[in-house]
C-alpha cells in the first residue's frame, strides 16, 4: 500500500522524518517508447507545488468538517436535553466556587472539572442565593428552579465549556493518529472519535467523565512526543496528567502507568550503546518521571488554590468514612491537599455502599466484573468494534507499531481494569476513555500491506458515521444494530446508558401535544423538576392501585427495576408511547 511521509514511524524516528511520496528522479521511461517532451522545470515545479498546496488544504478542511458536525450534534443535544442526574450537583458547586470560594460541596470530586463548568456558569451570570445552605444535591436544584433563573439557558452555558474541551480533544486524537499512520490515519482516528455516540452524548453534558479521560489521552500523546523533545513535552504531559487527576479521582489508577511511560520516553529517546552507559539513561528516565509527577502534583494543588487560596476544609461529622487497609494507607500518603485525600476516602466509601445493576434483562444487587465490557459491546458502533480489534492486533504484531502499543493499550487497559473492579454498574461513562484511546489505536490497521485493508477500513468508517447519524439527537440511549438500536437499549441496560433524566422537557412537549388534559401518574428518575416544565402529576406508588387511572409515565430505569406496586401497575397497563427512548408512557 502507498504511504505518505507521515506514515508509520520506526523506533527513534522523529515524527517529521521521512522521504517525500514522490520525486522527479523517480520517473522512468518505458522501454521502446520515446521520452515525452519534458515540461520546463519552472512549470513542473509549479504543478507539484499546486498539488501539494491543495493536498495540504484538504486535511485541515476535513478536520474542520468532522469537528463541525460533532459540534452541531453536541450543541443540539445540549439545547434539547434537561439536566441529567449529576449535572445540577456540578453546576451548583461551580456557582459556589464562583460566589463563595468554598470547597464545602462535592469534595468527592476534585475541582478542576467544575472550574471548567464554572466558566460557562459565569458567562450565564445567574442569580445566586448566598443565604441558601443546602447539600450538594439541593444547591443545584435551587439554583436552576428556585432562584428565578432560566434552567434551559443556564444548562446550555454550563455545558458549552465541556463541549469546547471535547472538540479540542478531537485535535489531540487527530494528531496522535497522524503520528501513527499519517494524515489518513489522523482523519480516520478523528472520524471514529467524532462519530462515537458515547463521546458525543457525554461530551455535551456538564459532567466530568469526558474531561478527565481527555486529559489522560492528552498526557499520553505528549509523553509519546517527549521521545524527541523531552524538555518541552514532559512538563506539558505532567500538566495534562495533573489536570486529569484534578478532575476525577478514578484517573489516579493511570498515574503509575504514565510515570512509567515518561521514563520509557526519556530512555528510548536518548538511547546509547556505549559500554557502561546504561545507568545514565536510566537515571535520566527516573528524573523525567519525577518531573512529570511534580508538575502533576502542582496542577492539583493549583486547582484547589484557585477555588480557595486558604484551602478551608472542615468535613461534617461522619462525612468522611474511615477506610482501612491498603486503600486507606494510600489515601493518606497522597502529597495532595487534605480535602483531596478526604475525597478519595469518600470515593472508597461509596464503593462499599449497596448498589443495584441491570444487564441484559437481569436486575441484580452489587456488581458484575464483566458489566463494562458487555455494556461497551452494546453501545459501541459495530464498525468501531471491528476497527478496535484490528488496530489492537496490528499494534501487537506489526514491528513498526510495537513502540506505540504501550502508550495506547496500557493506560486504557489499566483504567478499564480499575473501573471493572468498581461496584457501581451505572454506565459506559466510567469507561469513556476506551473509545478515546480506541479511536487512535484502531488506525494501526492502516499499517497493514494488504491492498484490501484501506477499502475495508473506509467501509467500516462509513458504517460508523451512518450508525451515529441515525441516532441523532438521541445519543445517550444509543445501541448498535446488533442489539436493536436505541429503541431497545432499555431492555439490556439502564441508568446513564439509557435514562439519566435527560428527556423531561421532551416529555412535557409530548404530554401537551398528544395527551392534553389527561391525568398523569409519573415515576421520573432525574434531577429536573416536572412542575417547572408544566407536568402536573402524582406518584402512583403512593396511591391505592385502583385510583391509578389515566397515563402512567415511567422512566425506563425505573421500569427495569420495578418491584411491588409499580411492577403490578406496569403489568396491568398497556404501552402507548415512548419519549426519547428513555421514558415509556402506559395507559391504565
Amino acid at each position: 500500500m502507498t504511504r505518505d511521509r507521515n506514515t508509520v514511524l520506526g523506533p527513534g524516528t522523529p515524527p517529521d522524518a521521512g522521504s517525500p511520496p514522490y520525486s522527479e528522479a523517480s520517473e522512468e521511461v518505458l522501454p521502446g517508447t520515446a521520452p515525452a517532451a519534458p515540461a520546463t522545470p519552472t512549470g513542473r515545479a509549479r504543478l507539484l507545488a499546486r498539488l501539494g498546496h491543495h493536498r495540504r488544504l484538504l486535511v485541515p478542511l476535513a478536520v474542520t468538517v468532522l469537528l463541525l458536525q460533532m459540534a452541531v450534534a453536541m450543541v443540539t443535544t445540549a439545547v434539547e436535553q434537561t439536566p441529567t442526574i449529576d449535572e445540577p450537583v456540578y453546576v451548583g458547586t461551580a456557582a459556589v466556587y464562583l460566589h463563595e470560594h468554598s470547597l464545602r460541596l462535592n469534595p468527592e470530586h476534585p475541582p478542576l472539572g467544575k472550574l471548567i463548568i464554572a466558566a460557562g456558569v459565569a458567562a450565564a451570570d445567574p442569580r445566586f442565593d448566598r443565604g441558601y445552605d443546602g447539600g450538594q444535591s439541593h444547591v443545584g436544584r435551587h439554583l436552576l428552579y428556585e432562584s428565578g433563573n432560566d434552567p434551559w439557558r443556564l444548562m446550555l452555558w454550563a455545558r458549552l465549556p465541556v463541549i469546547t474541551l471535547t472538540l479540542l480533544f478531537g485535535l489531540v486524537v487527530f494528531a496522535f493518529g497522524r503520528e501513527l499512520a499519517g494524515a489518513v490515519g489522523g482523519l480516520g482516528a478523528l472520524t471514529l472519535y467524532a462519530f462515537s455516540p458515547d463521546i458525543v452524548a457525554h461530551g455535551s453534558l456538564a459532567t466530568l467523565d469526558v474531561p478527565a479521560a481527555g486529559f489522560v489521552l492528552t498526557s499520553v500523546w505528549l509523553l509519546w512526543r517527549a521521545r524527541w523533545r523531552p524538555r518541552l513535552y514532559l512538563p506539558l504531559a505532567g500538566a495534562a496528567l495533573g489536570a486529569a487527576v484534578a478532575t476525577k479521582m478514578n484517573t489516579l489508577a493511570a498515574v503509575p502507568v504514565l510515570l512509567l511511560l515518561a521514563g520509557l520516553s526519556v530512555w528510548r529517546g536518548r538511547r546509547t550503546t556505549a559500554p557502561g552507559a546504561r545507568l545514565k539513561p536510566l537515571a535520566r528516565a527516573a528524573v523525567g518521571a519525577a518531573l512529570v509527577a511534580l508538575v502533576a502534583v502542582a496542577v492539583v494543588w493549583a486547582s484547589y488554590l484557585a477555588v480557595d487560596p486558604r484551602l478551608r476544609w472542615t468535613p461534617a461529622s461522619g462525612e468522611v468514612p474511615v477506610v482501612h487497609g491498603l486503600r486507606g494507607q494510600l489515601a493518606g500518603l497522597l502529597p495532595l491537599p487534605e480535602v483531596y485525600r478526604d475525597g478519595t476516602r469518600m470515593q472508597f466509601g461509596l464503593e462499599n455502599a449497596h448498589w443495584e445493576g441491570f444487564l441484559f434483562g437481569r436486575h441484580y444487587a452489587g456488581s458484575l466484573w464483566y458489566y463494562l465490557p458487555a455494556a461497551l459491546l452494546v453501545k459501541t458502533p459495530l464498525g468501531i468494534l471491528a476497527l478496535w480489534a484490528a488496530g489492537t492486533l496490528a499494534l501487537l504484531t506489526i514491528r513498526q507499531l510495537r513502540f506505540f502499543a504501550p502508550y495506547l493499550l496500557l493506560p486504557a487497559a489499566v483504567l478499564l481494569a480499575a473501573a471493572m473492579d468498581g461496584q457501581r454498574d451505572f454506565g459506559v461513562r466510567y469507561a469513556i476513555f476506551v473509545p478515546m484511546f480506541g479511536a487512535v489505536a484502531a488506525v494501526g490497521v492502516l499499517a497493514s500491506r494488504r491492498r484490501w485493508v484501506p477499502i475495508a477500513a473506509a467501509g467500516l468508517l462509513a458504517f460508523v458515521a451512518v450508525s451515529s447519524l441515525r441516532t441523532f439527537p438521541f445519543y445517550l440511549p444509543y445501541a448498535n444494530e446488533a442489539f436493536g438500536s436505541a429503541a431497545k437499549t432499555h431492555e439490556r441496560l439502564h441508568d446513564s446508558n439509557v435514562d439519566w433524566g435527560q428527556d423531561l422537557g421532551r416529555l412535557a412537549d409530548r404530554l401537551r401535544d398528544r395527551y392534553s388534559g389527561q391525568p398523569v401518574w409519573l415515576v421520573y428518575k432525574g434531577s429536573g423538576v416536572p412542575s417547572y416544565y408544566g407536568i402536573h402529576a402524582s406518584d402512583p406508588r403512593r396511591q391505592p392501585e385502583r385510583k391509578v387511572r389515566g397515563l402512567l409515565v415511567v422512566s425506563d430505569s425505573s421500569v427495569a427495576k420495578a418491584r411491588g406496586r409499580l411492577a403490578r401497575l406496569i403489568r396491568s397497563s398497556r404501552e402507548v408511547d415512548e419519549v426519547g427512548h428513555s421514558i415509556t408512557i402506559f395507559r391504565r
